[in-house]
């Protein structure tokens, strides 16, 4: 029998034979606690086992959310400067309900303009950290279509579609690619199995829907730059001739464009809209997909280049422009094999 003073320090003893009951307990609790945390941290960022890649799709739209309102908080962002040479510019020549909207936004920004950029960046970086956890993807979702809209309307003038922008100076907007995809990557279930399918054919508007935007986007690209404006001999050589501030590297890379397409604007608006018309019908024949998709990435590369990436490293720019948007949309349409198991779980 154990004497009274040894039954009081059992709890605490470390003494061999003498088990710790306090101490194993705490221990047993904080490994409890530290592995329920890691397992939920594990679920956030999980890959979703309904389709596959559409995860991965979420936490790139994210990282893209982040990096806009990193540029957001940029300290041009916050003078006046930001609407007068960025904002406003972009309306001119829209028809007049875009204009007098555009100018209502602008004059309202104004008078508060630091309140103003500070909520759009914080909106921003709200969508990005929500895009980051799953149990906020919908909400984040919803709000990155709601908020890249708006942005497209009052910020980016409709991207130019009113006025005959060519896809080389960014039309039809960035803001109109982010709502695209938010829409193409939403959390939905698989309804067939065991054949190839897409993140975007998967998702809430269906394989047809998805496919003929697809084919509505390239399509247009091929329509804008066919028009007499973006097909003339310089018109190529103006667009990607906007260098200032860019650094060294890139203004040379931009400047080497130049001169290639110098005096030779039609055959290169032609050549590209024969490659993006090829990239719009392609996708509609199983076997020319991924050629197309291929076709597309390398499209939206050259867009990247031409826009000097969105001016982001001018210490001006918004976003990155329309080139890496389209590479993430391109990658929503990659062919994937749906596992039974997926289906079964919807």
């Amino acid at each position: 029998m154990p004497s009274a003073q040894t039954a009081g320090h059992r709890g605490t003893s470390h003494s061999p034979g003498v088990p710790a009951l306090a101490t194993t307990d705490i221990s047993t609790a904080v490994n409890a606690r530290w592995e329920l945390a890691r397992d939920q941290v594990r679920i956030q960022f999980a890959a979703d086992g309904r389709v596959p890649g559409r995860r991965g799709l979420q936490l790139c739209l994210a990282m893209m959310w982040l990096l806009d309102a990193a540029l957001q908080y940029q300290p041009f962002m916050f003078r006046p400067s930001f609407v007068t040479t960025i904002i406003e510019p972009a309306a001119t020549g829209n028809p007049g309900f875009v204009t007098t909207s555009v100018n209502w936004a602008s004059h309202l920004m104004m008078h508060q303009l630091a309140f103003f950029n500070a909520v759009f960046a914080s909106a921003q970086l709200l969508i990005a950290v929500g895009l980051f956890f799953r149990r906020t993807v919908k909400p984040a979702l919803a709000l990155s279509i709601i908020w890249a809209l708006s942005v497209w309307w009052f910020g980016e003038s409709l991207g130019g579609i009113l006025v005959g922008m060519s896809p080389i100076a960014g039309v039809p907007g960035a803001a109109l690619l982010y709502a695209l995809i938010a829409i193409l990557i939403w959390p939905s279930s698989p309804k067939t199995a065991g054949q190839l399918t897409s993140v975007a054919a998967a998702g809430p508007i269906g394989a047809t829907a998805a496919k003929l935007a697809w084919v509505a986007l390239w399509g247009t690209f091929a329509h804008y730059l066919l028009l007499p404006a973006n097909r003339a001999p310089e018109a190529v050589t103006q667009v990607v001739s906007h260098t200032d501030g860019e650094p060294g590297w890139l203004a040379a890379a931009m400047n080497g464009l130049s001169r290639a397409a110098d005096h030779r604007g039609v055959e290169i608006s032609v050549v590209l809209a024969v490659l993006c018309a090829g990239a719009a019908l392609a996708i509609m024949a199983q076997p020319l997909i991924r050629p197309a998709l291929v076709l597309a990435a390398t499209l939206g590369l050259l867009f990247c280049l031409a826009e000097g990436l969105g001016g982001i490293l001018t210490g001006q720019g918004t976003d990155p422009g329309t080139g890496p948007l389209l590479i993430l949309l391109t990658a929503c349409y990659l062919p994937h094999r749906i596992s039974p198991a997926a289906v079964d779980r919807s």
